[in-house]
């Protein structure tokens, strides 16, 4: 599509976030000559680099040290090692504290305007930030996600996850509530940091979209941590202590009365679109809980001129920072040739970044039984193999569900300290259709984790 000329405040493409997502559509944009304006309400850089995936991954790498040397104490390794958190969090600060503006820099030399403020929709091509009034041919939803009301009194008191990563000091007791990805790794890093830790969880299959047995090993690893699971539990009420210096958590576990004194509470339960401030009824835009309903290409089933991206779209894609970079590619592409790019989520790998990680790619075992297919389950228990033993790994398994009339890979899920790493294996051969056979002929170094992966695919 072959820009047009535009005023002050008019542009090609209107952009909201500067997240991963919304960085690279409007620089892909603004490289093809199309006039590009971005807004955010919050520091440029988006929640990945700044408030979640990298500076949680920073803490966890810590934790995971601290983990790794305990495995092998005794086998010739002193276990000496401990968190000074105020030192950590200073170190995860190097990571982060340039990032807004490194990043207006960069939209500055790319030529992208760039507004601080909250933004909203007056009509289907019309945005508003505070008082002025921004228009444009294409409008690019890139806000993100934010933490869901979990609609109990005191609510307000909440800690949330952004707020854990800013702690200047860790509280002597703490508690997450809601049993995902993000409770599980910071009750791991609380916890390796000498922290009481109690998970609240309202059922009893906590990370439910990964596979129970492994689930069940973490449980139980995270269990000799010290780390106490209150599982089908309803948290009702939070409330300040009588001194003020802590919460007091209210509820009811297994139908019983449940109190908990904590020094914080977490919110761990999820997150939604980040849609409310829009006012996208003023687009005609379309959304749900799952986000911005979109098409195949991305776009607003509602209005054509609006494409969203990333944890905001409804789109099958999961919430996760590749996808966004997936989704972006597309977005881009649609914009400058309009149809001509469905991105493609075959075989996307999660992680969760305890210690040892829980890792997860394509199919679960019960999904693969309910597609109809014909399938072989190899459950393998690796803990006592050289790679993991030489380390002191314990829990190690693996599942790996396999097509049986033609060898496919169908789902590959991980437990481990080399999780990270195994699980980028299966997910490059089932994205590009390796069948079992092929990855297990394949030489790997020896001996490495991935030396090993031909005993997982026995078919």
């Amino acid at each position: 599509m072959t820009p047009t000329p535009t005023s002050a405040t008019s542009f090609d493409l209107i952009v909201l976030g500067t997240g991963s997502a919304g960085q690279s559509v409007a620089t892909s944009c603004r490289e093809q000559g199309w006039s590009v304006a971005i807004v955010d309400p919050r520091p440029f850089g988006g929640t990945c680099s700044q408030r979640g995936c990298d500076p949680k991954r920073v803490l966890a790498g810590a934790a995971e040290l601290i983990a790794r040397s305990r495995n092998l104490t005794g086998k010739g390794v002193e276990d000496s090692n401990r968190i000074v958190w105020s030192d950590l969090m200073a170190f995860k600060t190097t990571f982060v504290e340039d990032i807004p503006q490194s990043t207006e820099e960069k939209f500055e030399q790319a030529g992208i305007r760039y507004f601080h403020g909250s933004a909203s929709f007056t009509g289907k091509n019309q945005i508003t930030v505070g008082e002025q009034e921004l228009n444009a041919r294409k409008i690019l939803i890139a806000t993100g996600a934010k933490p869901a009301k979990l609609n109990f009194e005191g609510e307000e008191l909440l800690g949330n996850s952004e707020g854990f990563l800013d702690l200047e000091e860790l509280p002597e007791t703490i508690a997450f509530i809601g049993g995902g990805y993000i409770s599980f790794e910071f009750a791991h890093i609380a916890a390796e940091a000498g922290a009481k830790v109690h998970l609240i969880h309202n059922n009893d299959r906590p990370l439910k979209n990964f596979e129970p047995e492994l689930v069940d090993a973490l449980v139980e690893r995270m269990k000799e941590l010290g780390i106490v699971f209150h599982l089908n539990t309803e948290t009702k009420k939070i409330s300040r202590t009588e001194s003020g210096e802590g919460y007091v958590l209210e509820g009811t576990e297994n139908g019983q009365p449940f109190r908990l004194e904590c020094g914080l509470a977490v919110h761990g339960a999820g997150r939604v679109p980040n849609v409310d401030e829009l006012d996208l009824e003023q687009g005609g835009v379309d959304a749900d809980n799952k986000g911005i309903a979109v098409d195949e290409y991305l776009r607003s089933v509602s209005n054509p001129d609006v494409y969203a991206a990333g944890d905001v779209s409804g789109s099958p894609g999961l919430p996760l920072t590749p996808i966004a970079g997936l989704e972006a590619r597309a977005v881009a592409s649609n914009l400058l040739e309009e149809g001509s790019t469905k991105p493609n989520y075959t075989a996307t790998p999660s992680i969760v970044f305890t210690y040892p990680m829980l890792a997860s790619v394509g199919m679960t075992e019960a999904q693969a039984k309910e597609s109809g297919r014909e399938i072989k389950v190899n459950l393998v228990d690796m803990s006592g193999w050289y790679t993991y033993k030489r380390m002191g790994e314990k829990p190690s398994l693996a599942k790996v569900i396999l097509d049986k009339s033609d060898g496919s890979i169908l789902g590959a899920h991980v437990l481990n300290g080399e999780a990270e790493h195994l699980i980028n294996y299966f997910a490059i051969a089932m994205r590009h259709g390796l069948k079992a056979s092929q990855l297990a002929d394949t030489l790997f170094a020896y001996p490495t984790d991935a030396s090993d992966l031909q005993y997982l695919l026995e078919e």
